[in-house]
C-alpha cells in the first residue's frame, strides 16, 4: 500500500489507472478506522481492481462549537488497518493541500439537509459536499462506498452524484454493529462505562419499531412514541430527535408507505450517537 499526500499525485495516479482500464473503489473517511470502515474496504476490495482509502478530517463540515480539534486521530493505526484490508492507496492530504486558499466557488446543499442531524448543523453538509466534490475529482472512482449508519449523508451524496452527473456508483453498506447491537462509531470511545451499558437500547428501540410496523402499524407518531419510551426507560441520554421520513428524499410522511428511514440521535455526556434503520412496505 502506498501513501499519497498531494492532490497532484493522487489525480495523476487516478488518470493513469483509468487509462489502464482499472476500476477504482473509493472509501472516503475521517480516519480513526473501526469495523464499519473496514466493512467498506472489504466490499470495495471485492468489487474493484484498485481500492483507494482517504483519511481527511474535513474542517469545513464542523461547526464552531463542534469537535474538530478533539476528533480522534491515529494515523499509524489507521495505516496498519488499511494495509491489512489490502487497500492499494491511502490518500492522506493536509488541510492546506485540500484548501490552499480563499475559495472562489462554494457548494450549497439545498435539499435533504433541513431535518435530522442537518437541522442543527447548518453548513455541515455544504462542507461534506465540498470535500467530496474535491475528492471525487482527485480519485475519479468508479464506485464510492458509504455506511448506512450515516444515512442522511448517504442521501446527500446520492443527490450530489445525481445532480452533478458524477460517473460514480454510490454503494451504501449496511451498518456494522457490536455484538449487543450498538452501531460502530469513532465516537463510542467517548461514552462513560455506564453509558456504554445503556447504549444498546438505541438499536433495541429501532427493532421494536420495526416489529410494530411488520405487525401492521402505519401511524408515524405511534411508532415514534414507542421508540421514545424505550430510550427514556433504558438510558440516561437526552433524545435529540426521533424521526421518520421518506428515503432518500427525507420528506415527512403522513403514514408509513414506500421506502422510509427511522432515525434517532441521543446525546450522552460526552458523545452524541445516531442510528437508523431503512424499511420498505
Amino acid at each position: 500500500m502506498k501513501v499519497i499526500s498531494t492532490a497532484k499525485d493522487m489525480q495523476e495516479l487516478s488518470i493513469k489507472l483509468q487509462h489502464q482500464g482499472k476500476t477504482i473503489g473509493f472509501v472516503p473517511t475521517m480516519g480513526f478506522l473501526h469495523e464499519g470502515h473496514l466493512a467498506l474496504l472489504k466490499q470495495a476490495r471485492a468489487e474493484n481492481d484498485i481500492v483507494v482509502l482517504s483519511i481527511f478530517v474535513n474542517p469545513t463540515q464542523f461547526g464552531p462549537n463542534e469537535d474538530f480539534d478533539t476528533y480522534p486521530r491515529n494515523f499509524e493505526r489507521d495505516e496498519r488497518l488499511a494495509k491489512a484490508e489490502a487497500a492499494d492507496y491511502l490518500f492522506y492530504p493536509s488541510v492546506a493541500e485540500m484548501y490552499p486558499g480563499q475559495a472562489s466557488v462554494s457548494i450549497s446543499v439545498i435539499d435533504r439537509v433541513d431535518v435530522l442531524c442537518g437541522a442543527k448543523r447548518p453548513g455541515h453538509f455544504d462542507g461534506v459536499a465540498t470535500v467530496l466534490t474535491k475528492l471525487f475529482h482527485l480519485v475519479q472512482p468508479n464506485r464510492a462506498y458509504f455506511g448506512k449508519k450515516d444515512a442522511q449523508q448517504v442521501a446527500v451524496v446520492h443527490g450530489l452524484i445525481t445532480d452533478f452527473k458524477f460517473p460514480i456508483e454510490l454503494v451504501a453498506v449496511d451498518t456494522v454493529r457490536e455484538e449487543d447491537g450498538l452501531a460502530k462509531s469513532s465516537r463510542n470511545v467517548n461514552l462513560l462505562d455506564s453509558e456504554r451499558k445503556e447504549a444498546p437500547a438505541l438499536y433495541q428501540s429501532l427493532q421494536k419499531a420495526k416489529q410494530l410496523i411488520e405487525s401492521g402499524e402505519r401511524d408515524v407518531e405511534m411508532v415514534k412514541r414507542e421508540i421514545e419510551r424505550t430510550i427514556k426507560k433504558n438510558t440516561s441520554g437526552t433524545i435529540d430527535y426521533v424521526a421518520i421520513y421518506s428515503y432518500p428524499e427525507l420528506k415527512p410522511l403522513d403514514k408509513l408507505d414506500g421506502q422510509f428511514i427511522i432515525a434517532i440521535a441521543i446525546q450522552f455526556s460526552k458523545a452524541r450517537l445516531i442510528d437508523n434503520i431503512i424499511m420498505e412496505i
